[in-house]
């Protein structure tokens, strides 16, 4: 990767939300959340002149060389040495401080409830965020710096970058150097064929990479809004590469893309889909069972699949894997912000009148969550220091997304807010009540710690949900880079704890901290519940199901 570009991307793939189904933002919530606090300055002068004053003495203190504020830990906007060294910057940096805190405290301090504190200071930071003196030419002394350095060439390539974006990527900041990577080139790269399709998905077998594998095999179910191939990114930093390398035989599901044609799509459709995968994979491999592995919203969908064969005694599923997943909204996230029921009874009228919930409108969503890390740190890049966008594969992926059937949608909106899987009886699929608690194969369930979006105590929620024998494990990281953690990382770390109290918090303090990542230790549980070694297949597929393409497939290239 280009290494000017590694604090860019590591703090965009760390603030990215990934692939879950999301309400939208609302210019009306966005005003109604700013009227509140115009109501609250109105109401409350009081407040609102002790803040200034407390506001009119932080600069004070400055000025005359007192305790100023300073940028939080981790904001890389301020790092260059200017903002301390040079008394111009230095006194516009702690004047900016000074007012996004004074403005914060008065949010604070006002007597909204807790809900509406929250959304008020999601709004107030973005209006702060924007108007940081990082964001301009002559606040960014970076920028300033590679003006004279170029004598003036940064300018017009940042120029050339911004009219590039206004016309090609509706204005947003580009992420990622598009032309560096290719699906199938460098990308998804793992030798394997598609050995099933059907109308919803391919189904991708991968070639054994040892002379011996494990005789259960594996199965890949991926999220609907996201193409596959997070689980097979690049070479070392594939999951799949990281399975076939460890003596497993490794399945993928490659969703379809859907049109509008295929709105009316809804849970049934995929489970159905997954359960006709999952036969062909007995088939091929002669093995009985299968073990499932998810994320997100595939890990929604393998819930809902596992609790429908609890309820027919079905035994196909031996294990499963579910990494990031949240069930429901009993936990505080950034996706329960404005996650009211007129919010989600307008995000549901959109994707019905669309037919669809397209990938790249929540990408814009999503980044507007995060939008110093999926924004302005772009912003800066682009335009002001007229540098390309980072070539990072991650990014890329994350901007490569698809469709999600309106009918689909409505109902993970559904699951999401209403606790429909959390709650024995709330969700029938292919006509069947779905219990969580009854669904007794063993499962590893992976989180987060600094996960804004599928917070490490909701998932903690998902692991205590099932019936069987739970392994839950927590990453150092946030929601993408959580998954994607292959090891050797120095500093990678989980914690572990095989007890499941009832509260998230008394886990936690009793894990025990290991070095280096998850897959390590999930490999070893995978082992241990994927039967004995045996010579490898020489062929993949067989007579029923033959090799119909080279991995990654066609699904994956539909637009």
């Amino acid at each position: 990767m280009i290494n000017e570009n590694e604090g860019l991307t590591a703090s965009a793939a760390d603030g990215m939300l990934g692939p879950n189904p999301f309400v939208g933002l609302r210019a009306v919530d966005m005003f109604a959340a700013a009227g509140q606090i115009g109501a609250q300055a109105m109401l409350h002068p009081a407040l609102l002149m002790g803040q200034t004053a407390a506001l009119v003495r932080d600069l004070s203190s400055a000025v005359n060389g007192a305790h100023a504020p300073s940028p939080q830990q981790g904001d890389k906007r301020f790092a260059d040495p200017a903002w301390r060294e040079q008394p111009l910057y230095r006194t516009t940096l702690t004047g900016y401080l000074a007012w996004r805190d004074a403005l914060a405290g008065f949010i604070d301090r006002s007597a909204l409830d807790d809900a509406s504190k929250e959304r008020a200071q999601f709004v107030m930071s973005l209006l702060t965020d924007a108007l940081a003196p990082t964001n301009t030419l002559a606040g960014n002394p970076a920028a300033l710096r590679k003006l004279v350095d170029t004598r003036g060439a940064s300018v017009v390539a940042g120029m050339r970058n911004m009219l590039t974006d206004t016309l090609n990527n509706k204005g947003m900041p580009s992420q990622v150097d598009k032309r560096a990577f290719r699906v199938g080139g460098n990308l998804a790269t793992t030798p394997g064929a598609v050995v099933f399709r059907n109308e919803v998905l391919e189904l991708i077998q991968y070639a054994p990479a040892t002379p011996n594998v494990r005789a259960r095999p594996q199965l890949i179910v991926p999220p609907q809004i996201n193409k596959f191939y997070i689980f097979d990114l690049s070479a070392g930093k594939s999951i799949v590469e990281y399975l076939v390398q460890s003596e497993f035989q490794v399945f993928a599901v490659s969703w379809r893309n859907p049109t509008e044609a295929q709105r009316d799509w809804d849970m049934d459709t995929y489970v159905a889909a997954l359960i006709e995968a999952i036969d062909a994979v007995r088939d091929i491999t002669g093995h009985a069972d299968v073990n499932l592995h998810g994320a997100c919203s595939g890990a929604m969908t393998i819930s809902a699949l596992l609790g429908h064969l609890a309820a027919r005694g079905d035994k196909t599923v031996h294990a499963a894997t579910l990494m990031v997943a949240v069930l429901d909204s009993s936990a505080d996230s950034q996706l329960g912000l404005f996650t009211t029921p007129e919010a989600i009874e307008v995000a549901k009228r959109s994707s019905r009148a669309k037919g669809v919930l397209p990938g790249e409108e929540m990408g814009r969503v999503f980044a507007w969550m995060r939008p110093n890390d999926l924004v302005w740190s772009f912003w800066v890049n682009n335009y002001l220091m007229g540098e390309a966008p980072p070539a990072f594969d991650i990014l890329y992926w994350n901007n490569d997304t698809t469709r999600l059937p309106a009918k689909l949608h409505g109902q993970l909106l559904d699951i999401f807010t209403r606790s429909l899987l959390s709650e024995p009886g709330k969700l029938t699929v292919l006509g069947t009540p779905v219990d969580l608690s009854k669904v007794e194969c063993d499962t590893y369930v992976m989180a987060g710690v600094t996960d804004h979006i599928t917070p490490w105590k909701g998932v903690y929620n998902t692991a205590r949900a099932f019936g069987g024998k739970t392994r839950y494990v927590l990453s150092s990281s946030g929601h993408i880079q959580s998954l994607i953690n292959p090891p050797g990382n120095p500093k990678a770390k989980f914690f572990r704890n095989d007890a499941l109290p009832e509260d998230a918090d008394a886990w936690f303090a009793g894990a025990r901290p290991e070095a280096d990542s998850w897959w390590n230790d999930w490999r070893d549980w995978l082992a241990q519940r994927s039967g004995e070694l045996r010579p490898a297949p020489r062929a993949l597929g067989n007579r029923r199901h033959k090799r119909l393409a080279d991995a990654p497939g066609t699904y994956v290239s539909e637009a």
